[in-house]
C-alpha cells in the first residue's frame, strides 16, 4: 500500500557507510526532521553525517498527508490553561514560523513541490461553543484565527476555525531536492551509542553532537522516552472524481474525517486507533463507505497508513535529549503534525548547537515540567504497558513478542502486519521489523 507520494516520486539510491567516520554533527534518520536540521546546519558550517537504516523518506515521511500547519486541533485553549499564554505563544510563533521557513526554502531553493497556501479549517458536527473558545485562544497565541460557520465540507456544520495562509506540498519532491546536498549513507542501522560514538552495522561515526531524528528514539535510557509517548495509527484514501475543497480540513470529534486535496484528487484520512490495537480491522472500508456517500461515483486511486508518536502532554520533545548527555539531542513525539514539527526541529535544534538565542525552546524541552494531565497519560501509558508485557509472558504457542521489551504483538489485518500495542513497533508477518524503537527482527 505505496502513498501518491512515494508512488510518484523516485529519490536516487545513496551507498551504506563504507568507512569509520568523524565529523561534528552525526543525525539518525534520514526522514524530514533529519535532513532539514543536517541543511540547516551545514547552512551554519557544521558538518554533518545522517545515518539511514532504510531510504531517505521511507519512514513517516512517506505516509504523511503533507499539511503544513499551526492548526494542531483543539491546541491553543488547551496550552493556555495547562501552561500559560506565554507557553502557547511561544508554540504559535515557531510553528508559524515554520510555514513561513518552508516559502523561503522552497523559493529561494527553487524547489518544485506542489507548495500551496490554503486556510486550515478545525470543524465540528455537533459544537460550536469549544471552536469559538479554541478560535479566541488562537488569537491570544497570536495567530489570526478566527471563527466561520462557512465551509466547502459536504455536510452541515456547527462550525469551523479558520487559519489563514497555511499550507500543503508534495514531502517526497522536497525531500529529493533538499537531501542531494547532504551526506547520506542508506542501509545503515545505528546499533549502539556511547557519548560521541555511534556504532552501526557499517562502522563508526564520531561526533560532537548527536541528533536522534529517528521518529522514535531505540535507546531506553537516558531519556525514558518509551515511558514517555506512545504511537497512534491512521488511514488515508486518495480519490479522483471528489469536489475540490477550498483548503484543510481537520474534525474535532471521535470519527472524523480530515481532507486536503493534491491536484484533482482529494485525501480523505480517520478511522484512527493506537498502534496495535485494530484487531477486526475494516479501517479503509470504512473510509471508503464514507467517502461513496460523499461523493457517489468516486474512485479510490490509493490507500496508506501513517504512524504517529504522541507524547504525553501532546508537545513534541524537541530539544536536550537528557541532562546526562549535554551533546545529545532529540526530536520525536510529533503527533500528526510532523512536517511543521520537522521545521521547527531543525531551527531549534540548530539554534541549540551553534549557540543562538531562541525564546521557542522552553516549550518544546524534553524536560520541561510535568502538568497534571501528562501524570495521569503517564500512568494510562504505563497500564497499557503492563497489560502487553503481561501478555508477553504467557505460555503460548503462538506467542511473538516485541524485540524492544517483549511485549506481545498483535495482528493488524489492514495492513497485514504485526504491531506492538506497548510502544509501537512494527513486524511483516515474516518477522521483518519495518519501524521502531525496536531495533532487530523477530526470531520465528
Amino acid at each position: 500500500m505505496e502513498s501518491i507520494w512515494s508512488s510518484t516520486v523516485s529519490i536516487e539510491q545513496r551507498m551504506p557507510l563504507d568507512s569509520d567516520k568523524r565529523t561534528e554533527a552525526v543525525i539518525i534518520g534520514a526522514g524530514l526532521s533529519g535532513v532539514l536540521t543536517a541543511y540547516r546546519l551545514a547552512k551554519k558550517g557544521v558538518r554533518c553525517v545522517v545515518l539511514e537504516s532504510d531510504r531517505i523518506g521511507s519512514g513517516q515521511t512517506r505516509s504523511t498527508t503533507a499539511k503544513i500547519t499551526s492548526q494542531h486541533g483543539m491546541k491553543y485553549d488547551y496550552l493556555i490553561r495547562n501552561f500559560g499564554v506565554n507557553m502557547a505563544r511561544q508554540y504559535a510563533h515557531a510553528n508559524e514560523t515554520a510555514i513561513r521557513d518552508y516559502a523561503h526554502m522552497i523559493k529561494d531553493l527553487k524547489i518544485s513541490c506542489d507548495f500551496r497556501t490554503c486556510p486550515a479549517y478545525l470543524y465540528s458536527c455537533s459544537r460550536d461553543d469549544v471552536l469559538k473558545t479554541e478560535a479566541l485562544a488562537a488569537q491570544q497565541a497570536g495567530i489570526q484565527a478566527e471563527f466561520t460557520t462557512e465551509t466547502s465540507l459536504p455536510f452541515s456544520v456547527q462550525g469551523a476555525v479558520r487559519f489563514p495562509d497555511q499550507a500543503q506540498f508534495h514531502p517526497l519532491k522536497f525531500l529529493k531536492v533538499l537531501s542531494s546536498k547532504l551526506e547520506i549513507y542508506e542501509k545503515t542501522r545505528v546499533l549502539s551509542a556511547d557519548d560521541g560514538k555511534i556504532q552501526t552495522d557499517r562502522g563508526m561515526v564520531t561526533a560532537d553532537y548527536v541528533i536522534f531524528a529517528c521518529h522514535y528514539p531505540f535507546l531506553n535510557v537516558p531519556g525514558y522516552y518509551f515511558s514517555r509517548m506512545h504511537q497512534d495509527k491512521s488511514y488515508v484514501i486518495a480519490l479522483s472524481g471528489a469536489e475540490q475543497m477550498d483548503g484543510m480540513y481537520y474534525g474535532i470529534e471521535p470519527g472524523s474525517l480530515s481532507f486536503r486535496n493534491y491536484e484533482d484528487q482529494l485525501l480523505v484520512g480517520g478511522a484512527g486507533h493506537r498502534t496495535g490495537s485494530n484487531y477486526e480491522g475494516g479501517r479503509y472500508e470504512t473510509l471508503k463507505e464514507q467517502a461513496q456517500h460523499y461523493w457517489k461515483g468516486s474512485t479510490e486511486t490509493a490507500r496508506w497508513s501513517a504512524q504517529d508518536c504522541m507524547t504525553l502532554d501532546r508537545i513534541p520533545y524537541i530539544g536536550q535529549f537528557s541532562g546526562k548527555r549535554p551533546n545529545w539531542y532529540v526530536a520525536t513525539g510529533f503527533e500528526k503534525w510532523g512536517m511543521t514539527s520537522s521545521m521547527v526541529s531543525a531551527r531549534l535544534l540548530t539554534d541549540l548547537i551553534t549557540g543562538q538565542e531562541n525564546p521557542d525552546c522552553e516549550v518544546f524541552a524534553p524536560q520541561r515540567r510535568i502538568t497534571g494531565t501528562a501524570v495521569q497519560e503517564f500512568i494510562k501509558n504505563g497500564l497499557h504497558a503492563a497489560a502487553g508485557l503481561g501478555k508477553g509472558i504467557l505460555p503460548t504457542s503462538e506467542k511473538k513478542v516485541c524485540t524492544h521489551m517483549g511485549c506481545r504483538l498483535e495482528w493488524n489485518p489492514d495492513e497485514e502486519m504485526l504491531e506492538c500495542p506497548c510502544h509501537g513497533s512494527r513486524f511483516t508477518k515474516d518477522g521483518a521489523l519495518v519501524n521502531g524503537p525496536a531495533q532487530s527482527d523477530l526470531k520465528l
